[in-house]
């Protein structure tokens, strides 16, 4: 247990947690929204600060993350804990772990020090921070960050973006790129299916566009809930206008999960209809996920159209920038390490 960043004493022995959004008051004994930060005795600790519930070695491309070092590899790790909700979550079984089985607090017991020689010593390019939601073991990824910029590595959040400025200023000086979900464009479906704010992850994209955190967008498009024509196209149109037409959209196709099971698999047509909106509306990368072997997953110059980077699922099987350029028309392709 480690006593938590941002929060503020109140009186009775209650906090006041300042990391995200929700800004939970915790009475002594308590825990938050995300199930992970506890009120012990009028200190916020974190309960997960050296409590690590998965650790991989995972192609950088699975994040997913095309425009940061592609081909290398990645650490990723993640505790329990999270601060939405998400109804259809794919990992809800580490995520919501505090509402399926409140008295078990899973992991183990992996120190910021030796997260950063296991990237080391698995020749990794970067330390990944995802799985659940980095914002709720904020402590954990700072400290491993500081220490991996030392050593030369990146450091990358997969995040859905429900975190206060603060902690972004906090860590922006370590952390070199996220990749943020945007789940929809309606602030009901965030607030009744997500249990957040739209209005708040699109704050944080703002924000850390500004602080030049190297940003790419993921939507999973969910059949009937986030796949009309027109909500597409007000989230294009943010990524275009807020975060610049240089920002890589993936498109991620929906499988039944947790309390979705009544919904079937997005159509693969959709996805591809949704990837034709992102790139009509003027954005140079727009991709497909979960949808394996077809064009969507490879990188094209948004300038004369030549292959740049071609995937077959997270593998990269043919990679040709030079010097972060397209070799046919030296258009500058966007991101780190490209």
């Amino acid at each position: 247990m480690k006593e938590a960043f941002f929060y503020k004493k109140l009186a009775d022995d209650k906090v006041r947690c300042h990391l995200c959004p929700h800004q939970c008051v915790i009475a002594p004994g308590k825990v938050g929204v995300c199930g992970v930060r506890k009120n012990e005795n009028g200190m916020l600790i974190s309960l997960v600060y050296d409590k690590i519930i998965a650790l991989h070695v995972d192609p950088i491309e699975k994040k997913p993350l095309f425009h940061v070092y592609p081909g290398s590899a990645s650490l990723s790790i993640a505790t329990g804990g999270c601060n939405f909700h998400c109804e259809f979550c794919q990992n809800y079984n580490i995520s919501q772990f505090s509402n399926l089985n409140p008295d078990s607090l899973p992991g183990d017991e992996i120190t910021p020090p030796e997260v950063v020689q296991l990237a080391l010593k698995n020749k990794c390019r970067s330390i990944a921070y995802t799985y659940t939601e980095p914002t709720v073991y904020f402590e954990l990824a700072y400290e491993c960050a500081k220490i991996a910029h030392e050593k030369g590595l990146l450091n990358v959040f997969v995040t859905n973006g429900y975190i206060n400025q603060e902690p972004l200023e906090m860590i922006q000086p370590y952390l070199d790129a996220a990749n943020v979900d945007l789940k929809g464009f309606d602030e009901k479906f965030y607030q009744k299916v997500v249990g957040g704010k739209l209005s708040a992850v699109l704050d944080s994209l703002r924000f850390m566009k500004k602080l030049n955190i190297f940003i790419e967008v993921t939507t999973l498009v969910i059949p009937t809930i986030n796949d009309s024509e027109a909500q597409l196209k007000e989230m294009a149109a943010f990524v275009k206008n807020e975060l610049g037409v240089e920002t890589p959209w993936h498109i991620s196709r929906f499988y039944p999960h947790y309390k979705f099971t009544h919904l079937p698999p997005t159509p693969v047509k959709t996805i591809q209809r949704a990837r034709e909106i992102g790139l009509e509306m003027g954005l140079r990368y727009v991709y497909m996920g979960n949808v394996v072997g077809n064009a969507g997953e490879n990188t094209y110059c948004y300038q004369c159209g030549q292959l740049l980077i071609e995937r077959y699922g997270f593998h990269v099987s043919k990679y040709n920038v030079k010097g972060g350029k397209c070799p046919a028309c030296a258009a500058i392709i966007d991101g780190i390490g490209v």
